[in-house]
């Protein structure tokens, strides 16, 4: 075996996780012209929308849930009201003000029209984007990236999209390059090819200009891009506190901040990616306490801060929370919830048409449930993603079927979730 062959797992893998780093910083101000930024966070477990979005005003909600039902707004440990009909789980309070703000919206009953309850491959298909297709080689958001013009920038550049954790996920996975990002405190930490005498052998040893020797040096030029983003006193005294303090118990908040001081100082940031899990709440499931509320307190202060920590560019980002299926309406024996169907969709950013919960709500009568037990979904997932991505991240219409084949996207059907 020749040593390049050898040495070729460790390199792309020590490569492919880029630490947020320690270099000097130079603002990046040569976004692309007219195309805004997207960031997708996918909720995997299946989270319970029913009782993040709550329909207190539905009478079928209460009457399937004796024990998980959250009370009527004004109650101890009540919804927040948002419209009349819908209440948020307190937890999310640190999102109201965004509600307030009309920066925040919802989707409900919306979800993907494949009948699978299995986790694996519901997520397969809200990744991939084509519902019942398992053959589908590359996920949307990297055809996403492959679709959208270049607008006065280079199309590959190293940091035009950015996934936060330690693998590549299904939905970044295809042709064009999208960069690592490391998540929790490993994302401040050098890897070993920050060593000099390391870094310059691979150097070396990667200097040609075949497919493997291309692939490192492009993941080496986003390690660079990254770290030289994301640098700034303040920022690394905080980072430094936090590798030797004792970790959250849920690090979305840090990452959140992260990512949104990365998209801040490079402009050329278009596309983010993370994932949480956590959200299969088949037990003990709590209503304004509990299991899922202990979820939800971080995703709610992870969220405002990315709102916060991105500042003036919050009103040119979407953000787009979702999760690859819903959970029954009736609890089920230990408290909790089982596997279901129809969900609810987040958006949030200074684009988003917000303080409203779109979409068509079926209602939770028992003639209305899917199969007799779930929520139906009357919204496609697809058709949110191709009006942010058509509306609002640039994406020509003419190439919607390279991003969401086989889906019948109608503009007369939008839904109304980007402001004109």
């Amino acid at each position: 075996m020749q040593r390049r062959t050898l040495l070729q797992g460790a390199a792309l893998m020590g490569s492919a996780l880029l630490p947020i780093g320690r270099a000097a910083w130079a603002a990046r101000t040569d976004s692309p012209a007219g195309q805004g930024r997207l960031v997708v966070i996918l909720l995997r477990g299946a989270v319970d929308g029913l009782n993040v979005v709550v329909p207190y005003a539905d009478p079928g909600y209460a009457a399937a849930r004796p024990s998980i039902a959250l009370a009527r707004p004004g109650a101890e440990g009540g919804v927040l009201d948002l419209d009349g009909r819908f209440g948020l789980h307190p937890a999310l309070a640190p999102l109201l003000p965004l509600w307030q703000q009309r920066r925040l919206a919802f989707v409900h009953a919306a979800g993907s029209p494949d009948a699978t309850r299995s986790h694996f491959d519901a997520q397969d298909y809200m990744e991939s984007a084509t519902p019942g297709r398992k053959s589908t080689p590359d996920g949307w958001l990297n055809r996403l990236l492959g679709a959208l013009p270049a607008d006065g920038i280079e199309r590959a550049a190293p940091t035009r999209a950015v996934s936060v954790g330690p693998v590549l996920p299904r939905i970044c996975a295809g042709r064009n390059a999208i960069a690592t990002i490391a998540s929790g405190s490993a994302a401040t930490r050098p890897t070993l090819l920050d060593r000099r005498p390391v870094g310059d052998a691979f150097a070396q040893l990667y200097d040609g200009d075949d497919k493997l020797a291309q692939a490192y040096q492009a993941s080496q030029l986003a390690h660079r891009e990254v770290m030289s983003s994301m640098a700034g006193e303040d920022l690394q005294r905080e980072m430094q506190a936090a590798d030797n303090g004792a970790p959250l118990p849920n690090g979305f908040p840090d990452d959140a901040a992260r990512l949104a001081q990365l998209m801040r100082r490079d402009r050329r940031v278009q596309l983010a990616f993370l994932a949480l899990g956590g959200w299969d709440t088949h037990a003990n499931q709590g209503a304004a306490s509990g299991q899922l509320a202990n979820r939800l307190q971080p995703l709610g202060r992870g969220l405002a801060a990315l709102a916060q920590g991105l500042g003036p560019a919050f009103d040119e980002t979407t953000v787009v929370v979702m999760s690859e299926f819903g959970r029954t309406v009736r609890q089920n024996g230990n408290g909790g919830t089982d596997h279901g169907h129809g969900n609810v969709m987040w958006l949030l950013g200074g684009r988003v048409a917000g303080g409203q919960v779109l979409g068509r709500w079926p209602g939770l009568a028992a003639d209305a449930l899917y199969e007799g037990r779930d929520l139906a979904v009357t919204t496609d997932f697809r058709q949110v993603l191709a009006e942010v991505c058509t509306r609002h991240v640039g994406l020509p219409e003419a190439r919607l079927d390279d991003v969401f084949p086989g889906h019948a996207w109608q503009a007369g059907q939008a839904l109304g979730v980007v402001r004109a």
